[in-house]
């Protein structure tokens, strides 16, 4: 294994016309910036030439590039998974293969990193997008900034440096890549992130469809559940039965006087909105013991966000 100081991963799919000059840009960088650097391309099923293209730009460069082809179209959380899995560097850049986040900000992004933290996000400030696209990440970054309580501006952004051990403790699946600061700050890891430039598309189309709103909304329920509840899941289950239950049980007894008192009941909604309720609650309770029970028999020490150990 060639040990290097900066691996960069770049997820591509269908941006053929984009590659040759991507790869000049980065390798323009690295002449300046003098360090030891590689190119993880990770091809995501494209259809247009890409990864021949990709093959070409490997014979013709001096550079140490490392080109993937996944079989089919899996999306960039697989898509940088499978490149984490592949770079040797100590530090780790993404970058998207469309040109728009200006590789030139890549030795700002890794001096910011040595300051002492341990991923750094780019801000696209001056975002050069369509109207639509703009409000639209605009009300996501603002939701998810909120309700994570991380400053970050654009966690979307294709352009982020980690360091290697981040990487080691991220898993990525579905749509989490735009979570990784979250996942990242959740496991105790520092974040920071600087405006970097950004340029309007130069080559082929945007993959943004409003598709993606819908499935990022449903990722960061499932990034805040993993986040909250990933060693204690009963917290979440039991707690919720307890209320249904109590509920539940609650009005079963209010039923129960007014028919030891001589009142009819069995036609009342209220009773079968009791019944529902304890039930409802119960089933809860059992899905909590079974989470726990996956998670006593999935959990290891090296789940567990260890900094240093010292003996």
């Amino acid at each position: 294994m060639m040990k290097t100081d900066v691996s960069v991963v770049v997820p591509v799919f269908n941006e053929k016309k984009s590659i040759v000059e991507l790869q000049k840009e980065i390798e323009s960088v690295f002449q300046k910036y003098h360090a030891s650097f590689e190119c993880v391309y990770v091809d995501d099923g494209s259809t247009d030439g890409s990864f021949e293209a990709l093959q070409t730009i490997k014979k013709s460069s001096s550079a140490h590039i490392i080109l993937i082809r996944l079989r089919k179209h899996l999306g960039k959380s697989a898509v940088l998974a499978v490149g984490f899995a592949h770079t040797n560097g100590d530090i780790i850049i993404t970058l998207d293969a469309d040109l728009q986040d200006d590789p030139q900000n890549i030795p700002a992004l890794i001096d910011k990193l040595h300051e002492g933290y341990d991923v750094v996000v780019g801000w696209r400030r001056h975002r050069r997008d369509v109207w639509h696209k703009l409000l639209l990440s605009r009300v996501f970054n603002t939701v998810v900034s909120m309700v994570s309580g991380i400053p970050i501006h654009d966690f979307n952004v294709g352009l982020k440096c980690y360091t290697r051990q981040v990487i080691r403790e991220i898993k990525l699946y579905g749509e989490l890549h735009r979570y990784t600061p979250l996942l990242a700050h959740a496991r105790g890891f520092t974040v920071a992130e600087i405006p970097i430039t950004h340029y309007p598309r130069k080559y082929g189309s945007s993959k943004f469809g409003i598709g993606r709103i819908f499935h990022g909304g449903l990722d960061l329920v499932t990034t805040l559940f993993l986040l909250s509840f990933k060693y204690q899941p009963m917290n979440l289950f039991g707690a919720w039965g307890s209320v249904f239950i109590s509920s539940g049980t609650a009005i079963l007894v209010y039923l129960s006087v007014l028919h030891f008192i001589g009142e009819k009941i069995g036609t009342r909604p209220l009773l079968l909105f009791g019944i529902l309720l304890f039930l409802f609650g119960i089933q809860l309770v059992f899905t909590g013991l079974l989470a726990e029970l996956i998670t006593s028999y999935k959990l290891s020490v090296d789940d567990y966000p260890v900094a240093d150990v010292i003996e």
